[in-house]
């Protein structure tokens, strides 16, 4: 097989079609290479787990690949049910995003198994996305890469189980969903189902710009909403120094980690920033008392300080004890009075609680003498509060009298998009009692000594004074309102939770409009690298406007001090770098690497400026025991190879063993050790002797072959030491088979009229009639002249002639068929006619395809014919089919009534003809042909006494007489092909009659 240059045809397509070009190929790849991991594939006994398969070999099967241990096979093949549950695409490509390791590792296990198989490629070449789209459109391979994870320790099993939870759940939760009966759903109530559909399925709810748009789930409370709601807050992301850096890789020329971590951006993110302090309101579903709202049925459990103001609808709970014992409640009425016991009516409305429970307790004594009062509010009055200016619902409330003004604008809904909240301000008829500034207690917790309600306040929320949005490595990105007067950044950076760790100071940009006239872009005056004291100055110096767009970039997104290791080690990944660092303070021993290292390895350096690649070698032996100890550079990246991975030496076995193949030569390989390790022999294998071809490269610029029998039995027993040789690089063994062992078994099935009908065992030789005498011979009934006897190889050859029968069909050119003489205007009528002859033929041979008759003369009389020409040898497979006596001439083909007459002894072809009404307009009278019912055909060429006349020819029964069609043309050549086809489809047809 001829490999194709992949890359090449890469670098000239399209990324669309460098995707498509490589799913098919590259798709069964990865899919070898999991499975491999899966223990999936037959492997080799412990000591021979670092063999290969070969895809194009006959009979090869796949073996455990190098990048895979026993130690992750083993692994693997552990009995869990966690083996069912693939992670989500997101999943999947998030680790692969957050382990660039395992990228390249993908990539390199990819590209090795393509060039197995024959396809040159590279790793470079497939790209992050075709990877992704592969991902996403195949659950078959999520799964595969779930197990592919696993086995490098990557997933745990109770990851997988927390991965089969979620999907319980959210399986359960969209079975719960679709069952809720929905009312009548408005246009924010189709918003609100749309984004509770998108939660139950587990899809994001995003606007144009693929961003999280925050939603308001139904009020309706059941346990799948609480189980979406809490996925859906474990989900939102937090802008913390520990997150990994949301990055943009570009395509690099070299798959190496390196080259990845330079080959980033820092994305310009432009999300929709949400104004600070605006998801305060929208929890509508507070209780009643954090609203602020009156709740007559709820006693009131918050102590009163004495210098509260009673009011009508207060209910006081006075308690008496001395000479009396007694507890009673009484509600302040509309006039402000309280009717005591004895005491009567006593107007308390309007005074303190302290004053209004010194004049009751006063009164009492009056009428119980000794008495000590006490009293206590159980329940508050309520007071109209108006709630205007930009909040979502003003109008009047009725609110607790301890209700603040934070109390009254959560009963309204918040402000609106356009409402202050950093001047909200409380009137009392035309005085203002006080302002608020609700970044205090956003901000900071603190509620100031706010004056307490009186019916008829007003809360008004004047409009929101400046803003400026902040993004980038702060750790609360959000829109900010401002004071009134100037502000300076850090005020702004400390309302916004400040910088994170990863903030690069020296890299703040500001979008701001310039008032009425235009956008422009500015910078800090930073002082340079003066010191993180100075850009902290610059921050503090720095005067926001309104209408800034602060964006604080984070630091480079990769370490400028580390090195990289891969390959065949044992802990790959990126290493920090220190001054004077050199090769031996990575690779330390054996220890590091995995076994079987190859002797050569590699640096690849990036040199400066431009960070261009270059490759330095070095001895692996040498580095670990200290003779050659080169200095490394930040940005190095250490290849150690794996013996077998490189130009790896390799024999191939052959023939009959369980699993041949090409597989590694290992160190002293023997013949008999790569026997047993490819299994061992089969039962049919000659164990006498086998054939070792070698070569070896002359002069560097040519080949030679040589030849040499190997005693392979005695070298795999034992017996023999001197039989058992080396093997080389490149090296052939073939194993052969027993002479005779597929003749094993050989058998012929006898079917039809005969006394014993089945299949028969022969011995090599055995002829037609032995084996008709051990059935039991004929039956009366039975009609040997037209037995039917198909042989497998007879059958091949008849396709193989058919197949080039119809090409020649197909092929020949209908201009060449017409004949010269024929006038311009009857050429189109005539080739429609040749191209309908064309198209018939062709049905006729498709649609009856070759039965593989052989053409038998036997009779009755075995003992007529047994030992003679007409008693041929037995082949595997034949089958011998012996007819009734079918007692009627079927007559076909291009006659007034195609059908089967009853046979009349002595009859002429054209006798029977006649009876069928004679031939047609169409028909070719001249090649009248007859089949007899033993397959032979008798035609006008066919010589002997009929080859003046064949439809003289006396019939017997079974026979069949077919008058072809005119065939129209010219051409020589045509008129014998559709001849040939039409003699074709007839003898099939009579195959299939003769077993009626």
């Amino acid at each position: 097989m001829k490999s194709v240059d992949v890359s090449k045809i890469f670098r000239s397509c399209s990324s669309r079609s460098r995707t498509v070009l490589l799913a098919a190929s590259w798709m069964l790849a990865l899919a070898t290479i999991i499975s491999a991991a899966n223990g999936q594939e037959t492997s080799a006994p412990s000591e021979q787990s670092t063999t290969q398969g070969v895809g194009n070999e006959p009979g090869a099967v796949g073996q455990t690949t190098s990048g895979f241990s026993e130690r992750d096979s083993n692994q693997v093949n552990t009995p869990s049910a966690t083996h069912s549950v693939a992670l989500s695409t997101d999943q999947i490509i998030r680790l692969l995003q957050q382990t660039p390791d395992l990228i390249v590792e993908l990539k390199s296990q990819v590209a090795d198994r393509l060039q197995e198989q024959g396809t040159e490629i590279n790793a470079d070449d497939i790209s992050d996305q075709m990877l992704y789209d592969q991902i996403a459109s195949s659950a078959s391979l999520r799964t595969s890469i779930t197990t592919f994870l696993r086995a490098r320790g990557y997933v745990t099993d109770e990851d997988l189980q927390v991965s089969r939870s979620v999907v319980s759940a959210e399986g359960a939760d969209s079975a719960t969903f679709t069952q809720r009966t929905q009312p009548q759903v408005t246009n924010s109530d189709a918003a609100r189902l749309a984004a509770d559909g998108a939660l139950y399925s587990g899809q994001p709810l995003t606007d144009g710009n693929n961003l999280p748009l925050s939603v308001t789930r139904p009020t309706i409370s059941t346990r799948s909403d609480r189980a979406s709601e809490e996925r859906q807050r474990s989900s939102e992301q937090v802008n913390t120094s520990t997150d990994a850096p949301k990055v943009l890789r570009q395509p690099t020329p070299y798959n190496l980690q390196a080259m990845r971590d330079l080959y980033t951006q820092i994305p310009d993110q432009n999300a929709s920033l949400k104004r600070f302090g605006s998801d305060v309101f929208e929890n509508h579903n507070l209780p009643a008392a954090m609203l602020g709202a009156t709740d007559r049925g709820n006693p009131l459990d918050v102590a009163l300080g004495p210098d509260y103001v009673v009011g009508p609808g207060d209910t006081l709970t006075i308690n008496l004890w001395g000479s009396i014992t007694q507890s009673f409640t009484r509600t302040i009425d509309r006039e402000g009075r309280v009717f005591l016991p004895e005491a009567g009516s006593l107007q308390v409305a309007g005074l303190p609680l302290e004053r209004a429970q010194g004049q009751i307790e006063a009164d009492l004594k009056q009428q119980f003498r000794n008495a000590q009062v006490s009293i206590t509010v159980s329940r508050l009055h309520s007071v109209r509060v108006y709630v205007v200016g930009d909040v979502q619902r003003p109008g009047g409330y009725d609110i607790s009298a301890l209700a603040t003004p934070v109390s009254a604008l959560y009963a309204a809904g918040g402000p609106t998009a356009a409402g202050s909240l950093r001047m909200l301000r409380h009137y009392r008829g035309q005085q203002l009692v006080e302002e608020i500034d609700l970044y205090d207690f956003l901000l900071h917790g603190l509620r100031s000594g706010s004056t307490r309600f009186e019916s008829g306040d007003t809360v008004l929320v004047p409009t929101a004074g400046p803003q400026v949005a902040v993004s980038g490595a702060i750790k609360r990105p959000a829109i900010y309102e401002l004071k009134a007067g100037k502000t300076t950044l850090d005020t702004v950076i400390s309302d916004a939770g400040g910088f994170t760790p990863a903030a690069s100071l020296s890299h703040i940009t500001v979008e701001r409009i310039d008032a009425n006239h235009q956008r422009e872009t500015v910078t800090l005056n930073l002082a340079g690298n003066q010191g993180l004291g100075s850009d902290h100055a610059a921050v503090s110096e720095f005067q926001v406007q309104d209408g800034d767009r602060i964006r604080i970039q984070p630091v480079l997104p990769y370490s400028q001090r580390a090195i990289y290791l891969s390959g065949h080690v044992v802990r790959p990944g990126r290493l920090p770098y220190t001054d004077g660092m050199r090769l031996s303070d990575v690779l330390h021993s054996y220890q590091d690497l995995l076994p079987e290292p190859a002797a050569h390895g590699e640096i690849v350096r990036l040199i400066a400026p431009d960070l261009h690649a270059e490759t330095l070698d070095f001895n692996v032996p040498d580095v670990l025991i200290g003779n050659a100890n080169v200095g490394l550079q930040p940005f190095d990246t250490i290849r150690i190879f794996g013996r077998y991975e490189a130009d790896a030496p390799k024999v191939t076995i052959r023939g009959e063993v369980l699993r041949p193949g090409a597989y590694p030569l290992s160190k002293g390989m023997t013949a008999a050790q790569l026997v047993r390790m490819a299994g061992g022999f089969k039962r049919d294998a000659l164990q006498e002797n086998a054939d070792l071809t070698s070569y070896e490269i002359v002069d560097g610029d040519r080949i030679t072959e040589s030849l040499s029998t190997v005693h392979i039995g005695a070298a795999v027993a034992g017996t023999d030491a001197t039989a058992d040789v080396g093997l080389k690089p490149g090296d052939l063994l073939t194993i052969y088979q027993v002479t005779g062992w597929n003749d094993i078994g050989q058998s012929i099935t006898i079917e039809g009229q005969v006394k014993y009908p089945g299949s028969y065992g022969f011995q090599e030789g055995e002829r037609l009639s032995s084996v008709l005498r051990r059935a039991g011979g004929f039956l009366p009934a039975a009609y040997p002249t037209g037995a039917v006897l198909v042989r497998e190889q007879v059958r091949e050859l008849e396709q193989k002639s058919r197949d080039e029968l119809i090409r020649q069909i197909e092929t020949n050119s209908a201009a060449a068929r017409l004949s010269p003489n024929i006038g311009t205007g009857d050429q189109a009528a005539t080739m429609q006619l040749i191209k309908a002859q064309q198209e018939q033929a062709l049905t006729d041979l498709k649609s009856h395809p070759p039965v593989g008759r052989m053409v038998i003369r036997i009779t009755a009389d075995i003992d007529s014919w047994a030992n003679t020409p007409a008693d041929i040898e037995l082949r595997r497979g034949d089958v011998l089919t012996i007819p009734k006596r079918p007692g009627f001439v079927l007559v076909t083909g291009q006659v007034y009534n195609a059908t089967a007459l009853t046979f009349t002894p002595c009859k002429a072809a054209s006798w029977y003809l006649a009876h069928a009404g004679g031939t047609n307009s169409t028909a070719n009278r001249k090649e009248i042909f007859i089949i007899r019912a033993n397959g032979s055909v008798v035609g006008r060429h066919s010589g002997g006494i009929f080859d003046s006349d064949v439809l003289s020819t006396k019939l017997d029964p079974g026979d069949v007489v077919v008058v072809p069609q005119k065939i129209i043309g010219s051409s020589l050549v045509w008129r014998n092909l559709l001849t040939t086809a039409q003699l074709a489809s007839s003898i099939a047809i009579t195959a299939a009659v003769a077993t009626l």
